[in-house]
């Protein structure tokens, strides 16, 4: 049912009419060179919403950095990832995003784990998206942290301005040994970014998307919406990573 429904409903559909599109231009032998590019870019849109393609390669990416089995650091600084500041919580108004979530999960199991401060990374980024440290230190409240354990930094619309107004925080109240978490994918580009900024960070990677061992399976096949998604933030994070090595930002 998955596998068919995969090629029913877009973007598999649209696969399916260019592959009939390009196959009518060939047999009709007005454009076989056209026909034979639309072909190539059709193959090339298939393996872009190839599961299998996306697990592999988000999967390389989010394996970069693996949590260490005993961490140990003075301060464990959680970066943003996205808010909805009117969606009703169980204790407020505001609530994370599914990525920040996960990753607000570990960083609270840690501090339970190492009784050091969080410090929450993450500004308003647009008009309509929450204040996403100060949604955060909400819910760590609501989870028993203590408040005097809490850090929040305000400012910050990207992985640029997350480490570098948190190496100001992090200086501010001598804090030297950061673990940083954030979702797996993107813990390269906001190693670099600390490191930008002399901050050696621990990695702790969480929220991932991916199986370490995954294994083949005919559904894998199917064209889908969620693998175009993963396989463009790989994409973006690779490119990201490198316009952060030459301009530092």
């Amino acid at each position: 049912m998955k596998f068919g429904a995969g090629w029913v409903l877009p973007p598999g559909s649209i696969i399916l009419a260019l592959l009939v599109l390009a196959g009518y231009i060939w047999r009709r032998k007005h454009e076989p060179r056209l026909a034979a590019v639309l072909g190539v870019l059709t193959l090339a849109l298939y393996l872009l919403c190839s599961p299998l393609v996306s697990e592999r390669l988000m999967g390389h990416l989010e394996q970069t950095y693996t949590p260490p089995a005993e961490p140990q650091g003075d301060v464990i600084v959680m970066l943003g990832g996205g808010a909805m500041p009117d969606s009703p919580g169980v204790d407020g108004e505001g609530e994370l995003c599914a990525r920040p979530a996960n990753r607000l999960l570990t960083a609270v199991r840690l501090q339970r784990r190492l009784d050091v401060p969080i410090l929450l990374s993450g500004g308003r980024v647009y008009s309509d998206t929450g204040d996403e440290a100060k949604i955060a230190a909400r819910i760590l409240q609501s989870l028993g942290v203590p408040e005097d354990k809490i850090l929040v930094e305000t400012r910050s619309i990207n992985t640029h301005q997350n480490a570098r107004y948190s190496a100001a925080i992090l200086h501010e109240h001598g804090l030297s040994h950061p673990i940083l978490v954030t979702s797996a994918f993107h813990m390269p580009r906001a190693m670099l970014n600390f490191q930008q900024q002399g901050i050696e960070a621990v990695a702790y990677p969480a929220d991932f998307s991916v199986s370490h061992h995954p294994e083949f399976n005919y559904t894998k096949l199917r064209p889908t919406a969620d693998a175009m998604l993963d396989n463009v933030t790989v994409m973006q994070e690779y490119l990201r990573t490198v316009v952060t090595r030459f301009t530092g930002k």
